[in-house]
């Protein structure tokens, strides 16, 4: 009997186990592929390891702006996936290594819930593993929707998900992305750099999901003019061996292309680990919690992708500190409306807070300042496009700070600052006695509150 079992070993589910075993409780964590999850495995790690050796490749082809020039540059993408493999195995070793420091139980096996008699019983590996508390972190899975050939384009070897594109070892010469989301725009940034022919084929009107419309636009144009097609408003009719069928306009078009990503969106990894044994909630398939991480069921919890509420590494973490701390009974919970968000596109997109898109559908009165990137000096000294640009939203009468928007070098970086303005609830006038590094590309707040009218 385990005070606690950890169904799922990711982002949420690794740290939950940290965090208990520091707590005093005994662990036992049970993970059936790979300990990190999709985020270290499949996503965050591996697709910056990428995008991070296309930026160098960049900057090395286009160096001449800046003085600096180069012949015969190339990029071998088979050493970019070794490279993203050896970092992978030094992470996981890591966290490894922290759970066997905090003598947690490590299964490396596949579980599902059978019940609860003492405990909540967890079978793996031919064993049951009891815990006084569960906590549910199984994550998520690429959505494969039913589009006709998709399913057999994908047993090809045809079509792909983000974790079979990230063990591809040729480039494609052509590279179609089914969706504009994160995902879908990251890896099309990465093997536009490195050489192919990329189209992105996008069912919404606008790229990047959520992000605020103007900053939006200026990545697609950006991206255009880098040489991606774009297909906005297109819905995804068919698949072949070697095609693409869309629709747009009410006009039906087939890409011949070598290879295609598929990447609409992710769905909470729910199905067939034992929720109905103890009766678990769920609402499409995410297992519905409260802000303190707390299932419908008492005793049970759950936290990152599976409870499909900001299905992202960080906010996994911040989920299992808010369960583990509720079950040591401390006075936490969980906060939605701080959380930063990053495509890691070159240039960078990062936000957090409301857009005004949000803002506007959810009857906020705000004012705005946006100003361009140009007037950071350090901005101006790095770069050779300078339609970057920072959008700050404070609340009309408190002048509170909502929402921080930014495209440019470093706003992956910049944009914790922000989300510390929003989760604080800081006033522009409490912003503007903040004291700035110069020369800093995160200057660019201080030039957007102090145009804050």
């Amino acid at each position: 009997m385990y005070d606690l079992v950890v169904l799922g070993g990711g982002p949420a589910g690794y740290l939950a186990a940290e965090r208990a075993s520091a707590e005093g409780m005994s662990v036992c964590l049970i993970e059936k592929r790979f300990l990190g999850g999709v985020c270290l495995n499949e996503g965050c790690i591996p697709t910056k390891t990428f995008l991070n050796s296309a930026k160098i490749y960049d900057h090395t082809v286009h160096g001449a702006a800046f003085g600096v020039s180069a012949s015969d540059v190339k990029i071998d993408h088979k050493a970019v996936v070794a490279r993203k493999n050896d970092v992978r195995s030094k992470l996981v070793s890591g966290i490894a290594a922290a759970l066997r420091a905090g003598k947690v139980k490590v299964v490396e096996a596949e579980g599902k819930i059978v019940g609860k008699s003492e405990g909540f019983d967890v079978s793996a590996n031919g064993e049951i593993f009891s815990g006084k508390k569960l906590l549910i972190t199984t994550g998520s899975s690429a959505v494969v929707p039913p589009i006709p050939g998709l399913k057999e384009v994908i047993a090809s070897g045809f079509a792909m998900t983000n974790r079979e594109i990230l063990d591809m070892e040729e480039v494609p010469k052509t590279l179609a992305v089914i969706g504009g989301g994160v995902i879908g725009l990251e890896m099309a940034s990465y093997f536009n750099s490195i050489g192919s022919k990329v189209t992105v084929v996008e069912m919404m009107p606008k790229i990047a999901g959520p992000t605020d419309g103007e900053i939006s636009s200026i990545l697609l144009k950006n991206y255009t003019n880098k040489g991606i097609t774009f297909e906005l408003g297109a819905k995804v009719t068919a698949f072949g061996e070697g095609t693409v069928e869309f629709e747009k306009d009410g006009k039906k078009t087939t890409l011949n292309v070598d290879k295609v990503l598929v990447s609409i969106g992710r769905r909470a990894e729910t199905a067939n680990i034992g929720l109905e044994t103890l009766g678990v909630e769920t609402n499409r398939s995410a297992i519905v919690t409260d802000d303190f991480g707390r299932t419908n069921v008492p005793g049970v919890y759950a936290a990152g992708d599976v409870n499909g509420k900001s299905m992202l590494a960080h906010t996994a973490y911040r989920e299992a500190e808010v369960c583990i701390n509720h079950m040591m009974g401390k006075n936490d919970r969980m906060r939605y409306n701080a959380i930063p968000a990053v495509i890691y596109t070159n240039p960078e997109v990062a936000s957090v807070g409301e857009t005004e898109e949000s803002a506007k559908a959810k009857g906020i009165a705000y004012k705005k300042s946006s100003v361009s990137m140009m007037y950071s000096g350090r901005y101006m000294a790095e770069n050779t496009e300078y339609d970057g640009i920072c959008k700050v939203l404070a609340e009309e009468k408190t002048g509170k700070i909502i929402g921080v928007h930014m495209l440019g070098t470093y706003a992956s970086e910049i944009i914790f600052s922000a989300a510390m303005m929003v989760e604080c609830e800081m006033r522009v006038s409490d912003v503007k006695e903040f004291v700035f590094p110069h020369p800093t590309v995160c200057e660019i707040v201080r030039e957007a509150i102090f145009k804050m009218k």
